[in-house]
């Protein structure tokens, strides 16, 4: 897939644990899991919209596009 998740790098930079997120966003740990690993095909914008509201973040920050070789 050309998208690429960097959650794992912005929790990181923000020095935020799984479950402190998922508290904040409102959603399981599981699902917040799935999204921190790249196992998701899809993530819905209010979900988008509260990680970014959580970690003071732009969804660009997030979400990279990488075009496939």
């Amino acid at each position: 897939m050309a998208i690429i998740l960097r959650l794992d790098r912005v929790m990181a930079d923000r020095k935020i644990s799984l479950n402190d997120l998922a508290g904040k966003v409102g959603i399981s740990n599981v699902n917040l899991s799935n999204i921190k690993t790249g196992k998701i095909s899809a993530i819905r914008f209010n979900t988008l919209d509260a990680i970014c509201d959580a970690l003071d973040c732009q969804p660009g920050d997030i979400l990279e596009y990488q075009r496939p070789n």
